[in-house]
């Protein structure tokens, strides 16, 4: 199977084509007027962190600093800040001061358009979406759309997405509805090219 990717692009769009053996599968259009950061994944430097909000400020390159809330804090990014005997107690909840300081750079991905005085609101959850499935490095989940309804189809895909998690190492997937009866060579391909 042959891969061609065609971009067209001018000063008001861009238009990408992704052909498949010379057949158009997908096609996107990004206005320039349109043109938003949401998805967009960036590397940012905390540059405050408030312990009374749960909540801290990152500089993403934008306008205004992005906000970034305690739960949208990936849970490894505190491993070498604060000794696990020091954490804030066991079945507490966790406290933003704990995992993340000020000039600490993060890995962060917009979830939320800046709106008004507003920034951008980010998580360092990222997912990395496909034609099939959902790649979530930090996450160790492995789901299926709640569109797909058919109980033995979604075993069968949590099946072989689970089979794929231990072929691939850390991370999890979520199957999009686009998956539905799709096999596991699909699967293995649209998580190769992401």
């Amino acid at each position: 199977m042959t891969r061609d990717i065609i971009v067209t692009s001018n000063p008001r769009e861009t238009k990408v084509a992704l052909l498949e053996d010379g057949v158009v599968r997908e096609l996107f259009f990004e206005r320039q007027s349109q043109r938003g950061v949401f998805g967009n994944i960036y590397k940012g430097r905390v540059t405050r962190v408030l312990p009374g909000m749960q909540s801290a400020f990152v500089d993403i390159g934008l306008e205004r600093d992005a906000f970034l809330y305690v739960t949208d804090v990936f849970e490894e990014l505190d491993e070498n800040l604060v000794e696990p005997e020091e954490r804030n107690g066991a079945g507490q909840k966790p406290r933003i001061e704990d995992r993340i300081r000020p000039g600490q750079d993060v890995l962060v991905q917009v979830v939320k358009e800046p709106l008004g005085t507003k920034g951008a609101r980010i998580t360092t959850h990222v997912s990395l979406p496909g034609r099939y499935v959902v790649y979530m490095p930090t996450v160790g989940h492995v789901g299926v759309s709640r569109r797909i309804v058919d109980e033995k189809e979604r075993r069968r895909l949590k099946f072989m997405l689970k089979k794929m998690r231990e072929e691939h190492g850390d991370g999890g997937f979520i199957v999009r509805t686009a998956g539905l009866e799709r096999s596991e060579e699909d699967f293995e391909r649209d998580a190769r090219l992401g």
